[in-house]
This record gives structure tokens, C-alpha cells and sequence, in this order.
């Protein structure tokens, strides 16, 4: 077997991209969006329906157009996550707007105006998680969106803290950044590479995993944001890897052994201290993690900018 079918043993792989041909091409089991992907993937003539539909019931909701703006934005990325959902066998994710990602309220509305939109079209909530920025807003906002039955990926996710308050609230599932903690640190360090086996991405991840698996928490840990290969071995055994297109085809085109890098068991045997958690401990271990902080704000004016770009495209036609 190559690596990756080797991987898919250990782990659960996921599929980072906006591009069915390429879920089609790799079987991942799941798949996860952001406004990125949707954005480059809106600008694809093949997708072009799912625009005319978002845009139809749109303008079918109100005259109002920061009323469409908003409602088509919302169809459309449930109407990729339908289409994804006519691919893969198990879930998608489909986040909610950045910038209400300090509003525990407004993200808790969002959550459920698309789930409702899902449920519409007779989807089961059971197969969307809807994607929340960690910050201590949006882990609040989870917690009590799990307790409806709305599963949550809380994304952006750099630090132990955020890892933490996200098990204690009963998040399903988190998505821990390692290709940009590893951004993070080449520049802070002012080196070019850092082996995979020293990566602090890898590490971060592999501390999380080990926490979880020690204290018995459910919350799936889903490495996310690769930058090479390299992570991706290092963290094999991990609940679930969301990988790109691009690492998905090299790691099918390596030969070798796969070797299980993170193990439960392992990590039941290890000598792991409990973290206590309230939100001033949160704020100020988060406070005080230079590259976790600079991370989940950098992450959130991104995912901004990329919405913002959609919205410029959608209000052209509206």
C-alpha cells in the first residue's frame, strides 16, 4: 500500500478543498470548506449553478440587498456543502462568518439559520459541523449549539488553552493548525526548515492528542493547515488529518512503511498534569502564547478578507 492508503488505516483523512473532482479523486470520508475555497471555487464556471441558486433564493427572501447579500452567501456555501455531501460518505464542515467570531449570540443564530437550511433540503444536522473560529466567544457559542445537537469544528485553533476549553465544552471536534504554527516559528526563528520530528505544528498536536487521550475527552483532534508530508507522518494515528488536494496525490505517490506515530494507549501511560480552565486562565495562557495570539487574529482577518472578496463577487450579481 502507498501512504496514504496506509493513513486511511490509522486515520480518519478528510479533505481540504472546495473542488469535487478532487474528493472524487481521493474518497476522503469527510470534507471541510472555508470562505478561501468557496471563493476560488465560485470563480469556476463549473459551479456556476451553485451561484445561480444561492442568488435565486436570495432575491426570493427580500428586496433588501444586504438582506440577499447575506442570505445568498449562506445558501451558497450550503449549496457546495450538499454537493460535497453527494461525494463523500460522512459529514462537512461549513463555517460561520469571522466576524462574529467575538459575538457568542450572532454566531449561535448563524449556527442555526444553517442547519436550517441543511434540514430544508432533508440533510440531518448529524452530518454538518458547523466551523467556529477559538476564540473564547466562539467556544461559549459552541458549547451551547452542541447541546442542541449542532456539532461544532472549532477551528483556528494554536494553543493547549483553546484544546482544552474546546473539551470541557463538548466541542465534537477541533482543527488544530499546524502548518501555520510552523509559519510562525521559521520566521520568529529566522530559519528556512524545521524538521518534521521538531516541528512545533507537530508537536502542538501531538501534546493535544496525547491530553485528550490521557483525560478520556470525545472531542476529535483533526490536524489541519500541512505544509509538506513530513507533518502529516509525524502525526499518523491522529483521530483525523484534513489534508489538500496536493499533499493527498504526493502522499499517495510515496512508497514505505506508515509508522503510527500517536496511540491512545500510549497516551493513557503518560504522566500528564490536568489543566484548570476558566476564562481568565484561558485569556491569559492564550495572552500569553506570542505565536497563538498573533495565529487566531491573522486567521480571522483572513478568513475575513476571503469573505469579503466572495461578498464583492456575490453583490455583482444580486
Amino acid at each position: 500500500m502507498n501512504l496514504l492508503e496506509q493513513l486511511k488505516s490509522y486515520t480518519k483523512v478528510v479533505a481540504d478543498t472546495g473542488d469535487f473532482e478532487s474528493m472524487i479523486a481521493f474518497q476522503p470520508v469527510d470534507a471541510t470548506t472555508n470562505p478561501s475555497l468557496i471563493y476560488a471555487a465560485s470563480q469556476d464556471v463549473k459551479y456556476q449553478s451553485l451561484t445561480d441558486d444561492a442568488i435565486r433564493y436570495a432575491k426570493s427572501i427580500s428586496g433588501d440587498k444586504k438582506v440577499q447579500l447575506s442570505k445568498a452567501l449562506d445558501k451558497l456555501a450550503v449549496n457546495f456543502g450538499l454537493k460535497i455531501l453527494e461525494i463523500v460518505p460522512g459529514g462537512v464542515s461549513t463555517e460561520v462568518d469571522a466576524r462574529l467570531s467575538f459575538d457568542k449570540e450572532a454566531t449561535i443564530s448563524k449556527a442555526r439559520e444553517l442547519i436550517l437550511l441543511y434540514e430544508s433540503t432533508g440533510i440531518s444536522r448529524e452530518r454538518i459541523l458547523i466551523k467556529i473560529a477559538s476564540t473564547w466567544e466562539g467556544i461559549q457559542a459552541a458549547e451551547i449549539l452542541e447541546k442542541e445537537g449542532i456539532h461544532c469544528n472549532l477551528t483556528l485553533l494554536f494553543s493547549m488553552a483553546q484544546a482544552v476549553q474546546c473539551a470541557l465544552s463538548n466541542v465534537t471536534l477541533i482543527s488544530p493548525f499546524v502548518g501555520r504554527i510552523l509559519d510562525w516559528y521559521k520566521k520568529d526563528r529566522g530559519v528556512n526548515d524545521i524538521p518534521a520530528t521538531e516541528d512545533p505544528g507537530v508537536l502542538s498536536v501531538t501534546d493535544i492528542y496525547n491530553y485528550y487521550k490521557k483525560f478520556g475527552y470525545k472531542t476529535i483532534v483533526m490536524g489541519a493547515s500541512f505544509r509538506n508530508t513530513g507533518e502529516i507522518i509525524e502525526l499518523a494515528g491522529c483521530d483525523a488529518l484534513t489534508i489538500s488536494p496536493n499533499l493527498l496525490k504526493s502522499l499517495e505517490s510515496m512508497d514505505g512503511i506508515l509508522i503510527k506515530k500517536l496511540d491512545p494507549e500510549k497516551a493513557q501511560q503518560m504522566n500528564i498534569i490536568p489543566i484548570q480552565m476558566d476564562e481568565e486562565t484561558f485569556r491569559w495562557m492564550l495572552n500569553e502564547d506570542a505565536m497563538a495570539t498573533d495565529k487566531l487574529a491573522e486567521g480571522i482577518r483572513k478568513f475575513t478578507e476571503d469573505l469579503i472578496k466572495l461578498e464583492k463577487h456575490i453583490s455583482l450579481l444580486l
